[in-house]
Order: structure tokens, then C-alpha cells, then sequence
């Protein structure tokens, strides 16, 4: 049997394709088969009820201990970005004389610290925003020469370069963990069927903006 796909002969894309992440929350779907399953089992036998019983138990934990993981990833995701707008406050505050920076976009940013945000949309917002703060004082920077000189400038962009990528391989883990509640969730027979009862839906990962996919194409060098 030839291979059914061919790197070497098959159409390929010359000019590339961009994906994005689609903001779209699936909910789990009773499955029929899987009630009828249960009402089989059951009139098979107490036995084989039992097991299927314990079977829907300990998928309803599993899933209960996988928000829990879903919560701790995203504390630190929150953590980082906390410690990134206390960074670039202050690099604010040493360049606000240079410079004039989005004032209302820093104070939409300054709202997160508290770490209480209300869902994934809110929190890739603030990160969104932080990465438009830093561009703006790059940008500043740049057009001041002689502040690169400023020592304590320097080291809260080193800072914040850091940061930024703790809360890339942050949002990884993150994402990591999505993926495995939307794979689980459709999981035949039992998880399946919890998911359902229990209301649940996928999860929407992380994902950049059009804005920095335009800035990752440009020509940096």
C-alpha cells in the first residue's frame, strides 16, 4: 500500500497557511449509546452496575482534580503577569518624563494585579496589553539613546524579558492541561457521560493576538 501522504510529490501550500485558535466552547453531548450501555450492565447484573457505578465516580474526581490543575497553571500565569506590571510600572515611572506613554491602556493593565480574574479571555487581555506596554517602551528607548544607558532602565527590561518568558512556558503548561480536559471530556463511555451531566464544555487555550502574528512576520534584523 502506497503512503497516503507524500511530502516529496503531494500539493503542497507555497504560500504557507496561517491557523488561529477559534474562541468557540463545545459542550458535551449525552451519548446514547453510552445510556444504553449503562441500562445494559445494569440488567446484566448488580455486579457489573456496581462497576460501572464506581467507573462514573471516579471519572467525576478525575475531572474534579483536572480543574483543580486547571486552576493552579492559571495562578501562575497570573503571577507572572503580576510580577510583569510591577516591572513595567516601573520602568513607566523612570521613562514618563521621556516619553508619553498610553495612559489608559497602562491603567486597564493595572487592574489585573489583583490576580483576580474573571476568565481565560480577561487574563490573555492583560498579557495582550503588557506585551503593547513593553513594545511602547522598547519603541521609547530606541528613540532615546541615551537611556540605555540608565542602569536600572536596563534591568527592568531584562527583567521583563524574562518574565515574559516565564508566562509563555506558563501559558504552555496551561494549554497542556486544556488539552487534555477537551480530550477527556469526549472520552466513550463513562467520561463522556459525566461531562455531560455535569454541564461541561471544552476550554479555549491561550493564544496571541493578530497584532504580534503582523510583528513575528516583519523583518527584526
Amino acid at each position: 500500500m502506497a503512503n497516503m501522504l507524500d511530502e516529496m510529490n503531494d500539493p503542497i501550500l507555497e504560500d504557507g497557511r496561517d491557523v488561529n485558535v477559534i474562541a468557540k466552547k463545545i459542550p458535551v453531548e449525552k451519548s446514547t449509546s453510552a445510556v444504553v450501555l449503562e441500562v445494559v450492565l445494569w440488567c446484566a447484573g448488580i455486579i457489573p452496575g456496581i462497576i460501572y457505578h464506581i467507573c462514573k465516580i471516579n471519572a467525576g474526581n478525575y475531572f474534579k482534580q483536572l480543574e483543580q490543575k486547571l486552576q493552579h497553571d492559571a495562578s501562575q500565569i497570573d503571577n507572572y503577569l503580576e510580577q510583569r506590571v510591577v516591572i513595567l510600572t516601573n520602568a513607566a515611572k523612570l521613562l514618563d518624563k521621556a516619553i508619553d506613554l498610553d495612559k489608559d491602556t497602562f491603567s486597564k493593565v493595572a487592574m489585573y494585579r489583583s490576580g483576580n480574574h474573571t476568565d481565560d479571555a480577561a487574563r490573555n487581555e492583560a498579557s495582550m496589553a503588557c506585551d503593547g506596554i513593553s513594545r511602547s517602551i522598547n519603541v521609547a528607548v530606541e528613540k532615546y539613546p541615551e537611556l540605555r544607558a540608565h542602569s536600572e532602565i536596563a534591568d527592568a527590561m531584562q527583567q521583563n524579558g524574562y518574565l515574559q518568558k516565564e508566562i509563555t512556558a506558563a501559558r504552555e503548561v496551561y494549554n497542556d492541561t486544556v488539552n487534555t480536559w477537551n480530550r477527556e471530556i469526549f472520552v466513550w463511555p463513562v467520561k463522556q457521560n459525566v461531562a455531560a451531566k455535569n454541564g461541561y464544555t471544552t476550554r479555549i487555550p491561550f493564544a496571541t493576538s493578530t497584532e504580534i502574528k503582523e510583528k513575528a512576520r516583519e523583518v527584526l534584523f
